[in-house]
């Protein structure tokens, strides 16, 4: 039988597996994630996964449980198993076995524009204060980022073009004039050191031809926030968050806001309501009304 063990790099059902996530359009950190997934599936039943049983993947899910996995990695094991049995095995019945763990959806951690400055300011050089300064001028997810061209800056319209984003969409991102200089003083800084190739990546890793990874924007952005004396959990994606926010709290239309995200759904996009302060402030709370009313500030009504 074939088998996605950790044994063999390549095997049929892997192979299989990767056509049909590819015929479906699923974006490559999707397939890796779906892969990593079953791989550890197979690691646990020490067997091939097209061989498993209802039994098999209730045992599996309860060793996730009685383990510690957290909800993120037991759901997404759940999505990659459910794709492997609905579409490559054709095992609805072993589907219909898998539980999703349901959990309260944390709110996520928001810098204030005072905060946004300072880190920005304490980016290890040039090239890192214009990438993050991306994902916070322009809300842009961490991986949108990284594969920014040079090309994708349309000056005269004023937008940032992104391609393939989250769900393999692509939208246009906002460019403000701050973020256009802010852009240009690294292109120039880029062209001057030799790495900023014609129709290149913006960005550049260690070698001109390939894109700065995620991990180096994640180290410095907690660089940056060391040096800040920023003590909240700050990551490439709290900068993403913090311009959705900030940008509910200038009374930007929900909307407009999913429209910019790249969100499909509003309801993704809702959940900056959440962390608004100035929403929260907005709202007059009932004691204060009962007290105005029993103070006779106002009329029932």
């Amino acid at each position: 039988m074939a088998t996605l063990s950790t044994d063999a790099p390549i095997t049929p059902l892997r192979q299989r597996m990767q056509q049909d996530m590819i015929m479906r359009g699923l974006g490559s950190h999707t397939q890796q994630d779906y892969v990593r997934h079953v791989r550890r599936f197979a690691a646990f039943l020490r067997r091939s996964p097209d061989t498993a049983t209802p039994e098999d993947i209730r045992r599996f899910q309860l060793h996730q449980h009685e383990n510690g996995v957290g909800p993120a990695t037991i759901n997404g094991a759940v999505s990659a198993l459910r794709f492997l049995f609905l579409v490559t095995l054709k095992r609805r019945d072993l589907a219909r076995v898998l539980v999703i763990m349901r959990y309260p959806r944390k709110l996520p951690d928001v810098l204030s524009v005072e905060e946004a400055a300072r880190l920005l300011e304490a980016a290890p050089g040039i090239k890192y204060k214009a990438a993050l300064g991306a994902a916070y001028g322009a809300g842009l997810r961490v991986s949108e980022v990284a594969h920014l061209k040079v090309d994708d800056i349309d000056s005269t319209r004023m937008l940032i073009r992104v391609e393939q984003g989250k769900g393999r969409r692509d939208h246009n991102a906002m460019l403000s004039p701050q973020l256009l200089e802010l852009l240009r003083l690294w292109w120039r800084e880029g062209r001057r050191r030799g790495v900023m190739l014609p129709h290149g990546w913006l960005f550049p890793g260690r070698s001109c031809t390939a894109p700065i990874s995620s991990r180096q924007l994640h180290r410095a952005v907690q660089e940056a926030a060391e040096v800040a004396g920023i003590r909240k959990r700050v990551s490439p994606h709290t900068l993403r968050h913090s311009f959705a926010t900030h940008l509910l709290e200038q009374d930007v239309d929900i909307r407009v806001i999913q429209v910019l995200l790249g969100h499909s759904k509003l309801d993704t996009t809702a959940l900056y309501t959440k962390v608004s302060t100035r929403t929260i402030h907005a709202v007059a709370g009932p004691l204060d009304r009962l007290m105005a009313l029993m103070e006779g500030k106002t009329s029932p009504g």
